[in-house]
């Protein structure tokens, strides 16, 4: 199986807007172990974090920059984009685009599917890009 074909494959269906086949694309025993409060760690929980990043950021782009993949398990770093048009987590748009990094490791099944998400969003950088944290982002 080619987990890295896999990635790129829920990537661009996060890209298309339609969360219910980016959760078609997760096993039915899926755990996120990315710590997100609000936010069960399960499949539902993957839909709504979805969509509250399409509301807060509706042209928001999840580009691929590098692929690894290495038995069971990808590792992918990951450029986010997009313009604050919407609320995120209580805050008013601010109508800024932000510009931030991701790192993914998923370990998928011999089904192709993923069963499970570790991950690092660098929050800190996106907003001091919305202007809500101190400091220039690097």
């Amino acid at each position: 199986m080619d987990h890295a074909a896999s990635a790129r494959r829920f990537y661009d269906r996060i890209n298309s807007g339609d969360f219910d086949t980016v959760i078609e694309l997760l096993a039915d025993d899926f755990v996120d172990h990315e710590e997100m409060p609000g936010f069960a760690p399960g499949r539902e929980g993957v839909r709504q974090l979805f969509t509250m990043f399409q509301t807060a950021f509706p042209d928001m782009r999840w580009e691929l920059e590098d692929v690894f993949a290495a038995g069971d398990k990808v590792a992918a770093r990951v450029r986010v984009t997009g313009t604050n048009e919407g609320e995120l987590m209580g805050m008013p748009a601010s109508g800024r685009s932000v510009s931030v990094q991701v790192i993914d490791i998923i370990r998928f099944g011999d089904d192709g599917l993923a069963h499970e998400h570790w991950g690092v969003f660098d929050m800190m950088s996106m907003m001091q890009q919305l202007g809500v944290a101190p400091g220039v982002p690097g």
